[in-house]
């Protein structure tokens, strides 16, 4: 019995994007009508479109959290030939340093802070807080996944895990990110998220809001080098919207923080990501939200 599906909706569940990954380690092809970008590409991709496939196309960009997308059936397809498991660093608000042979870990280990660490087939990948561009071969053997890319999930690794350093912003060739708030997480790759338990008063499925919230996100992540502070506000507007009517709470606070995270991580200051959300929110709920 293949076990892909179901660890894949376990890390879903958790916050981290995820998509299958053939035997050679690569996401599957895209679709007949997804070829040659005739769709126009995943609205989170750097030339976003109006694609809205229903197959895992385009790599990286249909990494989703979506249960519902997950275990449709076209996804199904796509997981019973899968032979591990990919997610969106990015997505996730982490980077990962990718060090593929011995030389490059004991590079690592002389030159960047630790963090937590999973051990690859050939190397280390070291995971940082906080998202930034991505880029290949910034030095021999080391790539850095992250905004625009995938890696291969090969378990929750160990360590503790630490903010994004100068030193990991410094191998790409600028910088598209603020430091991300300081902290550490040592139990998953991502924050709080949010579910059912803070909303006890919202009328909507849990689907429903976390799709709205995905959409939002993906939103803010199309925006690396600009506007990402005013898409915020309209995710935050957005969102608050949706729950006018409940008799709450809605765990409004919570969907925040997941936006203002999704900003910081492509270099929104964090007093201004938090200032977008929290006006984007008041637009529609008042001041007092």
């Amino acid at each position: 019995m293949n076990s892909i599906p179901t660890i894949a909706l376990g890390l879903a569940g958790s916050g981290l994007p995820v998509l299958p990954l053939r035997a050679d380690k690569r996401p599957f092809g895209n679709c007949r009508a997804c070829g040659e970008m005739a769709c126009g590409g995943r609205p989170n991709m750097a030339a976003p479109g109006p694609c809205a496939c229903l197959w895992p196309c385009h790599g990286w960009a249909a990494a989703t959290t979506d249960p519902a997308v997950l275990a449709s059936p076209q996804w199904a397809a796509a997981w019973r030939r899968a032979r591990t498991i990919g997610y969106h660093p990015g997505g996730a608000g982490v980077t990962v340093v990718d060090l593929d042979d011995a030389d490059a870990v004991a590079w690592a280990r002389a030159t960047l802070p630790p963090t937590r660490t999973v051990v690859t087939t050939r190397g280390e990948h070291w995971i940082y807080r906080g998202a930034m561009r991505s880029a290949n071969h910034v030095r021999p053997s080391v790539d850095i996944k992250s905004l625009m890319a995938y890696a291969r999930w090969l378990g929750p690794g160990t360590g503790t895990m630490t903010v994004l350093p100068p030193a990991v912003l410094a191998l790409v060739e600028r910088e598209e990110t603020t430091r991300p708030r300081a902290g550490v997480d040592s139990s998953s790759l991502t924050r709080a998220r949010w579910d059912r338990s803070v909303a006890t008063g919202c009328r909507h499925t849990e689907t429903y809001v976390r799709s709205g919230l995905e959409r939002g996100i993906a939103r803010i992540l199309a925006h690396p080098d600009k506007g990402a502070g005013s898409a915020a506000y309209g995710v935050a507007r957005f969102l608050a919207g949706q729950h006018t009517h409940c008799p709450g709470p809605c765990g409004l606070d919570t969907l925040g923080e997941q936006v203002i995270d999704a900003a910081v991580a492509v270099g929104v200051p964090g007093p201004y990501a938090r200032r977008a959300v929290t006006n984007g929110m008041a637009a529609v709920l008042g001041a007092a939200a």
